[in-house]
């Protein structure tokens, strides 16, 4: 079994790492096997039925060969080393699910002697898991760039999902600050995973190769690219890769020996705003041109759907009763599920504002930019509008509460 103090150094060192959550994965429980892949979501997150459920969350090694200058794990770091063996690991991840202290695994690695030395040995932690202790649960695995591509395809058949992280929105800030890494070596794993070959036959339409698909993260903060940058390079990915997510990390300074990186860490404001973008990508309809203002940064003010409705207020208030599916998807405090609802029950009833409370519009935030039935509640200043969708004058902003229903639903099911 593998020791505390190793344990300590390896679960500490993969908390930069941010590229773990939902698994969407469909993989079944097994007579005589342990574990079971949860559809709905893993790593200290919330499935459909309100279930919270827990990933073991480690590095292989942090003993690495390469020098990138904004990780924990570089090479010339003075940091306390470990690596853990296969089995240490095996042994490990059956102990603690047999406790019911977790559901599944994620597990990276620094880069050990070699990338295939390294994708070898994460290969074999998890054949070992799957065929000598019979784990079934949800398995996360970093993939290792520049590794033969054989490894990488041998361990999609077996671990539930994997992420090559591309870390650096540009080619250029990669080449300043891990000059070790190059973006044929990332981008190249993460195109063959979305081959057409892996959704057909043999592998019955994912259900055996990566079933939770693959995904990818960004450094945000610690190379100048703007949020225009970074979401044309996110959307970029979502339609050629065919990722299920890409995760943004706030910058966290970890070198104060070089003066290519910043020495303070970046807001966690501007990584929500980049998710809050993320979301209108994948749900609503928007392109990344759209989300961006001017300068080519999100606001910190407000969200991205409320600073875009308020840079186009002539296409506002539009009526409830009679605007398309893809227009309602534009109004902020109208999310996906709301949308749909408000178009089912319109064909039986002309909405009023009441209506539309019961249907969980957030009406302090939609009401200025909808008409019910030809009525107008809502503030036609944009100076007034941008103040209310800002929080007032900025004195009185709060904490988000889980106790006002709103508030703490939008917050949960991530609508804008």
């Amino acid at each position: 079994m593998i020791d505390e103090k190793k344990l300590v150094i390896l679960t500490e060192g993969a908390k930069y790492d941010v590229s773990c959550s939902s698994s969407g994965s469909r993989r079944k429980n097994k007579y005589g096997e342990i574990g079971n892949a949860c559809f709905a979501g893993i790593c200290h997150s919330y499935t459909q039925d309100g279930r919270c459920i827990s990933l073991l969350k480690m590095l292989m090694s942090n003993d690495c060969i390469y020098d990138c200058k904004y990780c924990i794990n570089r090479a010339t770091n003075d940091v306390a080393r470990a690596t853990a063996t296969p089995d240490e690991i095996c042994e490990l991840v059956i102990s603690f699910y047999r406790r019911n202290y977790i559901e599944g695994l994620f597990l990276s690695s620094a880069i050990v002697k070699s990338p295939n030395h390294t994708m070898e040995m994460l290969y074999l932690t998890a054949y070992k898991l799957r065929k000598n202790y019979h784990f079934n649960g949800y398995i996360h695995l970093k993939g290792i760039p520049g590794a033969d591509s054989a490894l990488i395809e041998a361990a999609g058949l077996i671990v539930d999902r994997m992420s090559f992280n591309i870390e650096l929105p540009s080619e250029t800030s990669l080449k300043l600050l891990a000059p070790q890494k190059n973006k044929t070596a990332i981008v190249s794993p993460m195109k063959t995973l979305a081959l057409d070959k892996y959704y057909e036959s043999p592998y019955k339409r994912r259900r055996d190769f990566l079933p939770a698909g693959q995904t990818t993260q960004m450094i945000i903060g610690a190379s100048p690219e703007s949020d225009a940058h970074i979401l044309k390079l996110t959307e970029y990915m979502y339609s050629y890769y065919r990722l299920k997510r890409v995760y943004y990390s706030s910058y966290i300074p970890t070198n104060f020996e070089t003066s290519l990186l910043p020495y303070s860490p970046a807001p966690k404001i501007r990584e929500h705003r980049l998710y809050q973008a993320d979301w209108l990508l994948r749900y609503y309809g928007f392109t990344a041109d759209e989300i961006t203002g001017k300068d080519g940064n999100l606001s910190l003010e407000y969200d991205p759907k409320c600073a875009w409705a308020i840079r186009h207020m002539e296409l506002f208030p539009v009526e409830v009763n009679t605007a398309p599916l893809d227009m309602l998807l534009r109004v902020p405090g109208i999310g996906v599920r709301t949308a749909s609802r408000i178009l089912i029950a319109r064909k039986h009833a002309k909405l009023d504002f009441d209506a539309l409370k019961r249907l969980r519009v957030v009406l302090k935030r939609a009401m200025h930019f909808i008409t019910c039935g030809g009525k107008f509640i809502g503030s036609k200043s944009e100076y007034d509008l941008s103040r209310l969708l800002a929080g007032g004058d900025g004195q009185n902003m709060t904490q988000l509460s889980m106790f006002e229903f709103d508030t703490a639903l939008s917050a949960l099911n991530g609508e804008l």
